[in-house]
């Protein structure tokens, strides 16, 4: 199986970087490079130099993924899948191909930043392949949920629908909770006027939780999901880990395993419809 796997990374990896895509994202590397390193001045601090590189990675990993899904998934790659034991192995490959490419293009981008940039000291440059790869990763597996490749029926929907939901729900501000709070109370205002005391009672007390510190409570629930990042670009700034930001990283790599253990369902009991 490894044997397979390697061989299908290479044919995808080979593939991408002959292509004009793999050219095109060599040349946005570059010109990120050129815009948030210039090379005539000096590099911002070795912190601001971890997290602009750290968020150009899940965010080229992306695009690299959704490259890469589109390519393994065109109809002359129908014989690779046929001779596997396993579909998973087919989508393993995608996966490590895009993570070597995407990640390539980062160290590169990482080493033209050191022009002129900031003294990295032992600590940092410890501190660099959690934060770096741990997101990456995350960003491949979402990125495969996002395409046509891996989705099956609504399963993207369903996904990215509840991503939006916690995204609300952590930056929902006064308005968005007095709007729900008043539809809550129009809502008990009916059951009340049905003599369904009970319910309209139930309904009352949750718009008036929300216009208490209802709002808070839910913004720190939904905004537990969100923690890990912010736990790193927190501790990045103040230049170290706390014991539990340092769980951070493990915490995003559990999120990647799950979504990806849901792709490779998706993948493996899907009909599979490959494009022409």
């Amino acid at each position: 199986m490894k044997q397979r796997v390697l061989t299908m990374t290479r044919y995808l990896l080979r593939s991408l970087a002959l292509s004009w895509t793999g050219i095109i994202y060599l040349l946005l590397t570059l010109v990120y490079w050129l815009v948030f390193f210039p090379p005539q001045q000096k590099t911002p601090d070795s912190d601001n130099y971890i997290v602009i590189i750290g968020v150009f990675g899940p965010a080229m990993t992306f695009l690299v993924a959704l490259s890469l899904t589109t390519l393994a998934n065109q109809a002359y790659n129908y014989p690779l899948v046929v001779r596997l034991a396993s579909r998973v192995e087919y989508l393993t490959a995608v996966l490590l191909a895009t993570l070597l490419f995407s990640t390539t293009l980062q160290l590169l981008l990482a080493v033209l930043a050191l022009i002129s940039g900031p003294d990295l000291t032992l600590s940092h440059i410890a501190e660099i392949p959690p934060i770096w790869l741990a997101p990456n990763i995350l960003a491949a597996v979402l990125a495969m949920h996002a395409s046509d490749f891996v989705t099956a029926g609504w399963s993207r929907v369903y996904i990215f629908g509840v991503l939006a939901i916690f995204l609300l729900g952590q930056s929902s501000g006064n308005s968005v909770s007095g709007w729900f709070a008043n539809a809550l109370e129009n809502i008990g205002e009916i059951f009340w006027q049905q003599n369904w005391v009970f319910m309209g009672n139930q309904f009352t007390k949750v718009a008036d939780w929300l216009t208490g510190d209802g709002t808070n409570k839910l913004g720190g629930l939904f905004g537990f999901v969100f923690w890990p990042f912010r736990a790193m670009v927190e501790a990045v700034s103040r230049g170290f880990f706390t014991p539990s930001e340092a769980l951070a990283p493990a915490i995003i790599l559990l999120y990647a395993t799950i979504l990806f253990l849901l792709a490779a369902d998706f993948f493996a009991t899907k009909d599979l419809s490959l494009i022409e």
